[in-house]
């Protein structure tokens, strides 16, 4: 799938923005690896306590990593420290930083599938990015003068945005697309990826630009339903190896053809979501016995959880299991963490010796 990009530098035109860029087999792998694993995530059996603890992970990885990459000193522990309101030792900018891209988070989180995405919404997620550093009249404000951006450790000018003048222009036709109907048949992660890019091009602010084209993409997966519980975070990908994250950005050409970065934006969001996968498997009951038990979801600790697992994967569990699988944990406690599996009807005992098994009911 092949389309046209068009930009008038000197006046706007009548032609909607239309993103250039080719499906390739890469990007139709890597789409069925985020459908796979949305699946597997929203239909895990995770109790609300869980639930809440990835939320409250992924919103630290993602305004560490999405301030980290920007130049950010503060580290993983210390941004966490910050967000839960703890006194630490660092930069004033560097803690504001925090603290306002939590409010970006935040802000995006309330947003409901379907709800349109306006430059008002943009110019808002700009405003709480910059909070405390620009005048209050440049929060939220597009940029007036012409800015470039520089290779931090060289200053080789590596990118020069639009004109200043062309900015509204082009965020009205850039917003007019997310909104078209066209647009909606478009793959909500390809929109996303399109979305990220676009903004970073038009760099329609004179700072923060980075934060709002990420924090703007994945509004896009919200709204358009692919939420996935709010547990994954691609500002962590994107900073664990920023050189590549940039130089994605950059293998978008002179013709506009962003098929390389589609690629790299689709790529890292299937990554994330194999990991949040396969951490979610090792806790959760898997979906038959979410059925069996009425679609209610068990308060279970991580011992059961473990337990349970173990049962799905060899088809029961002994006395003699316990120390391999609980080296610190005394058999009492074991004993009692499976008499609580039998009252609740997940599991049963097999024989009354020290031989018995506990098996799936």
């Amino acid at each position: 799938m092949d389309s046209s990009f068009r930009w008038n530098d000197k006046k706007k035109t009548n032609n909607m923005f239309t993103p250039k860029y080719s499906i390739t087999n890469k990007i139709l792998k890597n789409i069925g690896i985020v459908e796979a694993c949305r699946e597997v995530i929203t239909n895990a059996p995770l109790v609300p306590a869980w639930e809440a603890k990835f939320r409250e992970e992924a919103i630290i990885r993602t305004v560490h990593h999405g301030t980290h990459i920007e130049g950010n000193e503060l580290n993983f522990t210390e941004a966490a420290k910050v967000l839960s309101g703890q006194q630490i030792v660092g930069r004033e900018r560097d803690i504001q930083e925090v603290l306002n891209y939590r409010k970006v988070i935040a802000y995006i989180e309330n947003f409901k599938a379907g709800v349109p995405i306006t430059e008002d919404v943009i110019k808002h997620t700009h405003a709480l990015t910059v909070e405390k550093f620009f005048d209050p009249a440049l929060c939220g404000a597009y940029r007036t003068t012409q800015v470039v951006v520089k290779n931090s450790q060289t200053g080789e000018i590596t990118f020069r945005p639009p004109l200043a003048i062309e900015v509204p222009y082009q965020m009205e036709d850039f917003v007019s697309w997310l909104g078209d109907a066209k647009t909606a048949e478009i793959h909500p992660v390809i929109t996303a990826g399109i979305t990220h890019y676009e903004l970073v091009r038009i760099h329609p602010f004179l700072d923060g630009n980075g934060r709002v084209a990420r924090a703007t993409a994945t509004l896009v997966l919200f709204t358009k339903g692919y939420d996935i519980k709010k547990f994954f975070s691609l500002e962590e990908y994107y900073d664990r190896d920023a050189m590549h994250y940039y130089g994605s950005l950059q293998s978008v050409g002179n013709d506009g053809d962003m098929t390389g970065w589609i690629e790299y934006f689709v790529e890292g969001l299937a990554i994330e979501l194999t990991r949040i996968k396969e951490k979610v498997q090792k806790l959760s009951v898997d979906i038959k016995l979410k059925e069996k038990l009425g679609g209610q979801q068990m308060a279970l600790n991580e011992r059961q959880i473990k337990i349970v697992e173990h049962i799905q994967n060899t088809g029961f569990i002994t006395n003699r299991s316990f120390k391999e699988l609980f080296p610190m944990i005394s058999e009492d406690t074991v004993l009692r963490d499976l008499k609580d599996l039998i009252e609740k009807g997940i599991i049963k005992k097999e024989g009354v010796t020290k031989a018995a098994k506990y098996v799936m009911r």
